[in-house]
């Protein structure tokens, strides 16, 4: 199994020591992450897509390039691009521009996105949500079929004859993973069109988004797609440290800040400490804890879902960034081996 990382690169006030952090800081710390990540063995680094004050990465493939020499072996992926509210051709040229860089690790993680501030930023129509990234996304999986396109445009795209996009990607064709965030209808998509998926977990009890898998599953089997061949991935919420204690403590206060400021804004009741604990239990949907309590977890997450990466969010809210470094260093060197240790080494071909 993949295991790696994604985050927002918040920015602001840490709800512990009062410190701020701003845009410039917080790129900086990211791509000290992103370093620290792949020298430790993991597997993937992902960077969401925001456009508002409390995020950094409004152009999650510019941090991604700045550290894309240097490292070596882990895969860089935007998590997500807002393709709705993007140009498709800007996207790929961008990512394949990455892929480059990196010499084939690069990937583009595509959603409709969780926040809406894109769009009237860039002049979209909220109303046409779904059939901005159904177009979109058809447009960006024909740039991987080869050098020069042609397109017949539509509501949301313009016609192109013959045009030739570049550069071409380092690898065969760019990866694009349709992330969701438990929407059955772009589940079925992404299985009718057999693209790999990437399913967030972030509340309630993972056992309840099984069926999620089930149906992405069948979706690509009608299709004419052999599910075996497609990847899929959880990207959850999390925090492992030396102890427990140490972990629950680190996380709680970022994460429930973050929690509650986006709760007033769509009509959630504020989390507490409690709720927080319990949803870090073996049935919630929080990885927080040591690294043993993060192996098991893990572990059971794979017996339900028979998932292929892991991608946990461990920077969510401001914290102190040397505890996060040290929570990276933890998780590659000594939740990843023991995770791998105890899985079969395969992968969708």
């Amino acid at each position: 199994m993949e295991i790696g990382l994604y985050t927002f690169a918040d920015v602001g006030t840490d709800p512990v020591t009062g410190r701020r952090t701003g845009p410039s800081e917080r790129l900086r710390d990211l791509v000290e992450e992103i370093v620290l990540a792949d020298q430790v063995g993991l597997d993937v680094f992902g960077l969401g897509e925001h456009h508002r004050p409390d995020y950094a990465a409004s152009a999650p493939v510019v941090a991604l390039a700045a550290a894309a020499t240097q490292t070596r072996h882990i895969r860089l992926t935007s998590a997500v691009s807002v393709l709705s509210s993007d140009d498709p051709i800007r996207i790929f040229q961008q990512f394949a521009t990455l892929d480059n860089l990196t010499e084939g690790r690069a990937e583009i993680m595509a959603g409709r996105g969780s926040f809406i501030e894109s769009f009237p930023l860039f002049g979209y129509d909220l109303e046409a949500y779904d059939t901005l990234f159904a177009e979109k996304l058809a447009l960006l999986l024909k740039l991987n079929d080869g050098e020069r396109i042609s397109w017949p445009g539509g509501e949301h795209t313009p016609r192109i004859d013959g045009r030739g996009v570049y550069p071409r990607p380092f690898q065969p064709r760019l990866p694009v993973w349709i992330a969701v965030g438990g929407t059955p209808q772009s589940v079925a998509r992404a299985g009718a069109l057999g693209l790999p998926l990437a399913l967030a977990i972030i509340g309630g009890e993972p056992h309840r988004f099984a069926p999620l898998f089930d149906l992405y599953r069948r979706s690509a089997e009608t299709a004419g797609t052999d599910p075996a061949r497609l990847a899929t991935s959880i990207n959850v919420h999390g925090f492992v440290a030396e102890t427990t204690r140490e972990a629950a403590d680190t996380f709680y206060a970022p994460q429930a800040e973050v929690m509650n400021r986006i709760g007033r804004e769509r009509g959630w009741p504020p989390t507490s400490r409690a709720q927080f604990d319990a949803a870090r239990g073996a049935r919630g949907a929080l990885f927080v804890g040591s690294p043993a309590e993060l192996v098991d977890k893990i572990l059971a997450s794979h017996e339900i879902f028979g998932m292929d990466r892991f991608l946990i969010q461990m920077a969510i809210g401001v914290m102190d960034h040397g505890k996060l470094m040290k929570a990276i260093e933890i998780l590659g060197d000594k939740v990843a081996p023991e995770v791998r240790k105890s899985l079969p080494a395969t992968a969708p071909a």
